[in-house]
């Protein structure tokens, strides 16, 4: 069915900002690494009090920020829970700017991560519940080229800061500029509906077919709402309060939840955040000066925009599965050679091979990995619980990110880089596993078809290839 210019005109409008959220993500939690090399003095940092910097906004802040979201996104909305989050990030960014101490600036950094995690969970959770089943994977892994990317303009952001502010008081500037983007959510999120799903299951019917009809041709917004009328209708009659309550009435909810927080654990487990918040120190720790070791980070940022791009692309070509396969593969082996990388003499080659090491890891999660886990916890949770179980799967994912790259500096004094890096290899060795024997197919199936299968079949049913004939998405 073809969609008027109209129709793709709303769903682009609604994916750019929307993602504003994913951009501040991106941004909040990519800046911290060059503005490390410069608030120690200011803040007097030890090496806990700038772990505790570092940690503090994914936790407690983006872990409890995910189930405060979860929260909102059922309760306000998923444009109301955005609204909070544009708050969250403008309120956050002005306090980490203006810190005099650590104090307040563990606070701010709190602050921003639970507008962190409470994106994380909203905006996958709206794109693919607005988007048509044929573009729902381009539409929600734009929310991961948009963290990337805020990643990328982080570092970019730094290293010119940098180079045109010469003050020792520049992190401030760094901290500050995510003030912008969160001003841009607050204003776009008043021109854009709630999501269809969100309205049927609180039974506004009239307000679901209109925000269908605005994406979608006639006949196919038509098709889609009576599927979701009687999925709504179906969840309105169930005993939800039951599902709520540690999820006892329905075991196979149960079990997608704990696939989905499994999902969650190997995306961090891939080490990734350790070299988003830590590449400049690893760098300098080589012998690079800081200038430098900031210019250079940028890199982490292309390669990951480069990577990102390439994963949408061939999400829209290849089941999810062999892809999440790919990237394990990938990532183990870029973590083994970053671990023999550090056996060699101290020269400048063993600096970029270090940092080419790190690209390698850079590419194959951003590939086939972030993507790709974050599509799957938006599409397998059944709707009557959806915002609820996804701020669960997220608490998770913060959870084991903070524990990660708050034990990352002591791994390393007290192990040193090579045996560090080996523990990632072999990490995603047992991460590989896991997908291959949990992680569901859900390419070319609605939101509605999935959680039908996933009713009637044990959820390993789903791990096999996506049926004949799927619908791209």
């Amino acid at each position: 069915m073809q969609r008027s210019p109209a129709n793709n005109r709303f769903l682009i409008k609604l994916t750019v900002i929307s993602t504003l959220g994913g951009l501040l993500f991106g941004y909040d939690t990519g800046v911290i690494s060059g503005a490390l090399l410069y608030m120690g003095e200011d803040l007097n940092l030890t090496p806990l009090s700038e772990a505790v910097v570092v940690s503090s906004l994914l936790f407690p802040g983006a872990a409890f920020g995910a189930l405060l979201g979860g929260k909102l996104a059922d309760a306000l909305g998923r444009k109301g829970s955005l609204l909070v989050c544009a708050g969250l990030f403008l309120f956050g960014a002005l306090i980490c700017a203006i810190a005099p101490n650590v104090v307040i600036m563990t606070t701010g950094r709190i602050l921003l991560g639970f507008g962190v995690g409470a994106a994380a969970v909203t905006c996958p959770l709206y794109l693919a519940e607005m988007a048509p089943v044929d573009r729902r994977g381009r539409m929600v892994t734009i929310n991961e080229l948009m963290i990337v990317t805020g990643q990328f303009l982080a570092f970019a952001m730094n290293a010119l800061l940098d180079a045109i502010i010469h003050d020792p008081h520049v992190w401030r500037w760094m901290l500050g500029v995510a003030t912008i983007p969160a001003v841009a959510l607050f204003v776009g999120m008043f021109f854009l509906p709630d999501s269809p799903r969100w309205y049927a299951v609180r039974g506004r019917l009239d307000q679901s077919r209109r925000v269908l009809e605005l994406g979608r041709a006639p006949e196919e917004a038509a098709e889609e709402y009576n599927i979701i009328a009687v999925h709504a209708q179906r969840d309105l009659n169930e005993d939800k309060g039951a599902a709520m309550r540690d999820l006892r009435a329905f075991p196979w909810m149960r079990r997608i939840l704990w696939i989905g927080c499994g999902l969650a654990t190997i995306q961090q487990a891939t080490g990734i955040n350790t070299v988003n918040y830590y590449a400049p120190t690893i760098l300098e720790s080589t012998g690079l000066g800081a200038s430098a070791s900031l210019v250079l980070t940028i890199t982490v940022g292309v390669v990951a925009i480069i990577g990102t791009v390439l994963g949408i692309v061939l999400i829209g070509h290849f089941n999810r599965r062999p892809l999440l396969l790919t990237g394990f593969t990938g990532v183990a082996a870029g973590h083994a050679v970053l671990a023999l990388s550090f056996l060699l003499p101290e020269t400048a080659f063993r600096s970029y091979l270090i940092l080419a090491a790190m690209l390698i890891v850079v590419f194959f999660v951003q590939t086939f990995i972030g993507t790709l886990v974050w599509l799957l916890l938006s599409e397998i949770f059944p709707m009557t619980i959806r915002g609820f179980a996804m701020g669960i799967a997220v608490f998770v994912l913060w959870t084991v990110n903070a524990a990660i790259s708050f034990a990352f500096p002591p791994l390393v004094a007290a192990l040193g880089a090579t045996p560090t890096f080996g523990l990632f290899a072999l990490i995603n060795v047992g991460s590989w596993f896991f997908a291959k024997k949990f992680a569901p197919e859900t390419r070319g199936r609605t939101l509605e078809e999935l959680e039908d299968d996933f009713r009637t079949h044990d959820a390993a049913h789903l791990v096999h290839e996506a049926p004949a004939g799927v619908r791209g998405g």
